[in-house]
């Protein structure tokens, strides 16, 4: 889980130490000055006054599991922005020279329920590739206009991991390999298609086939004529044979 920057006040010790008070004093100042610290594992980017930190909704990021790109944004310390609409910023994510469609950002809180990080917007997505990926976000916040393009690394964000590594007992096959697979019967089945298009339309391989079909008849035609004249030829010599057996009986003295 991503760790969150606190957006309410610190208590106040009531009769704090005077020794004690200085260093506090001077790191609460730091703290004013720097604003809040980035989220785990996003990069911190500014558009004017604005600041965006950028990354993934979930870490550790896994191949096939859904995810989102996520902004928090701010204006100074403790000035979250609460109340960009759908159409102010969009994120077009790329990995391995494949562009994704313009995604829009979704609030990742509810300020009447009090649930979630106030300022924090979600653009759904489910990475379905291994490697590095990259944001580019676009729009504006309250007139400023934004356009920020970061990529996943060890100081930014997370890389999408496969998940292979953390499969048990049975290592499933990849998204990629059931594509593949897919792909593969797809165009057997395309091939076979064609071919009886083909044979049905009278095309070129439709003649082929047929030719090949009357190729196999002209050939056979001669066996088959050859076959029934030798049957009807074996027919009458048996005929004759029992004529002349026949005839031989009757000419035997009794």
């Amino acid at each position: 889980m991503h760790r969150r920057w606190p957006f309410a006040a610190a208590r106040r010790p009531s009769r704090p130490p005077i020794k004690a008070a200085g260093p506090a004093l001077g790191f609460a100042l730091v703290m004013l000055l720097i604003g809040p610290p980035a989220v785990a594992a996003h990069t911190v980017q500014r558009a004017g006054s604005y600041t965006l930190e950028i990354g993934w909704q979930h870490e550790p990021t896994y191949v096939g599991e859904s995810n989102g790109v996520q902004i928090i944004v701010s204006r100074g310390p403790n000035k979250p922005i609460t109340d960009l609409k759908a159409d102010d910023l969009s994120v077009v994510v790329t990995t391995g020279g494949t562009d994704s469609d313009a995604l829009t950002f979704e609030p990742g809180f509810d300020l009447e329920e009090g649930d979630g990080t106030p300022g924090e917007y979600n653009a759904a997505i489910m990475p379905t590739a291994p490697g590095d990926y990259s944001f580019h976000v676009t729009g504006s916040i309250h007139g400023q206009k934004v356009d920020i393009k970061v990529s996943s690394g060890d100081t930014t964000f997370d890389t999408v991991k496969g998940t292979s590594d953390i499969e048990f007992p049975v290592k499933l096959p990849t998204l990629t390999e059931l594509t593949t697979k897919v792909d593969q019967i797809g165009r057997r089945v395309d091939q076979l298609g064609n071919s009886l298009a083909a044979f049905q339309s009278g095309s070129s391989g439709g003649d082929a086939a047929r030719a090949e079909a009357a190729d196999a008849r002209s050939m056979a035609n001669p066996a088959l004529l050859v076959g029934g004249g030798l049957g009807i030829i074996g027919i009458v010599l048996g005929v004759i044979g029992i004529w002349l057996a026949a005839r031989a009986r009757r000419a035997r003295p009794g």
